[in-house]
Formats: C-alpha cells, structure tokens, sequence
C-alpha cells in the first residue's frame, strides 16, 4: 500500500521537532509521499524550506481564512514567490471559514479570491478550506471553475448534497479521519459512498483529526495513521479492498498535483 498525504500542519506546536521521527514512521506506514500544508506567510515558508530539505515531502502555500487579514501587497508578493518553486504544488490552505471568524468576512473573500486568481494565472490546484460558508464559498468557486480552476476541497466535513456540488465543478474531496468519527462524522460517511472512487483524496490534516480506530493513546495524529483513512473508506463502500482504496486515491493525488512516482522512495529523476 503506497500512500500520498495530501495534508500535514508540520508548522503546529504539536510536529515542531518531531519531523524526522514523524517521516520515518510514514515511510514504515507505506506513506511515500506528504503535502506540507502552508497557513499564512510564515507557516508556508516553513513547508516549503521543509519540502526543500526532504524528497518525499511537498508543499502548499497559501493563506487560511483564519488569517486573511494578514493578507495585503507584501504577502501576494511573497506568496507569487513562493508559487514558483517547484515543490510548491498547490495554492492554499485557502477559502472561507464563518465559524470561528478569526478574520473578518470581507478580508477572507479578498484573500481568497487574490488566491483564486493566483492558481488561474499559475496554473496550480487549489488546496481549500470550507468551514459554515458553503453559500459564498461555492459561488466563488463557481466562477474560478469556470475560468479553468482545479484542486480539492481539503477535510471535507459537509454533506453529500455539498460534495456533489463540488464534484460538479471538477473540484475533488479530500478525507481525514473525520470520516471514523460516528458521532460527528455522518455526514461524511455518507457522502464517502457515493463519491465517485477517482475523485478521492486521503489526509491525516495531523495533528488534528486522529482516527478514532487508530490504537489508543494520548498522542498527535501523524501520516502514519492514513491507512485507518483508507480501511474505513473501504469497509463504508463495502465495494473495494482498503488497498484498491488506497491504490485509487494515490494515483488521483499524483494526477492532481503533478507528482512524479513514487516521489518519496525517489525523486532525483525531477528534484535531484
């Protein structure tokens, strides 16, 4: 089982200092390659020099609805740097999120529409983030789809009716361990067996979201944990072997973000 983490917050308190520990037991998990997720300006420069230093890992760069009201002419610039390295494969984590309102409305839609227009004239996915805003999210999406726009709506959490909405844009759906979650996983869990196989993603988004039937224990989630993703995905469809799951998702995530085979074991042919 050859697996692709499209979501990592290695920037977290809780992976600080625990990353050559944390790739290794990936490695051991069958977890070839990981997409280091990038927040706001600092955490993106962090995935990318982390990215930089190790070949299994890639990254994202973008800014979070959380922190769109960092967004202004300094970081677009920094940010269209950063978009031009080539383990930058994806622009994100970005959206909007009306949950906890860390920033305001009208600051999220101007940094994520900046970001929208950034993946057309990059040519980049979109890593994004949809939190109690799907009304004004999907309309802006809409119109970025219809210029040409691709990516993955990342730890999709929302309801079936939701899902289709995206797939219907040709935006695919990244799953977490949410998905093992009974009690407030069921919209997920419903959707998962009806999306289409080719249209699915696996991500820890580690350190949050640890699987609920993962072994016990008080610890973080990490990429080793992605196989209990993929198990529980399959035993919902009921159709599939977790490997197929896997197998399906890992060519999908390849496909999406333009990585080369196998790129953790390794990618020399490209980055070396």
């Amino acid at each position: 089982m050859q697996l692709i983490d499209i979501g990592v917050n290695f920037h977290s308190k809780q992976l600080a200092g625990h990353t050559d520990a944390i790739l290794a037991r990936a490695r051991k998990a069958g977890v070839a390659t990981i997409l280091a997720t990038g927040t706001s300006l600092g955490a993106s420069n962090k995935a990318v020099a982390l990215a930089d230093s190790h070949r299994q890992v890639y990254a994202t760069a973008g800014v979070h609805p959380h922190d769109a009201s960092q967004w202004g002419a300094s970081t677009a610039v920094a940010m269209q740097a950063l978009w031009q390295n080539p383990k930058v494969v994806a622009i994100g984590e970005c959206g909007l999120d009306y949950n906890r309102m860390f920033s305001p409305r009208e600051a999220q839609r101007v940094a994520f529409e900046a970001q929208l227009a950034g993946a057309l004239s990059t040519g980049l996915p979109l890593f994004l983030h949809c939190r109690d805003a799907f009304d004004d999210f999907h309309a802006m999406l809409r119109e970025a789809s219809q210029a040409g726009a691709r990516g993955v709506v990342h730890c999709m959490t929302g309801t079936l009716d939701e899902a289709l909405a995206y797939l219907a844009l040709g935006f695919d759906i990244g799953v977490t361990g949410w998905v093992t979650d009974l009690a407030r996983g069921k919209d997920l869990r419903t959707a998962v067996e009806q999306i289409p196989l080719d249209r699915l993603h696996l991500e820890t988004d580690a350190p949050y979201l640890r699987p609920k039937t993962a072994p016990k224990g008080e610890g973080f989630n990490e990429p080793a944990f992605l196989p209990y993703v993929a198990t529980e995905i399959a035993l919902l469809r009921g159709d599939v072997t977790a490997d197929e799951v896997a197998a399906a998702c890992t060519a999908n995530s390849a496909r999406l973000f333009g990585l080369p085979p196998m790129a953790g074991e390794d990618s020399r042919s490209r980055y070396g």
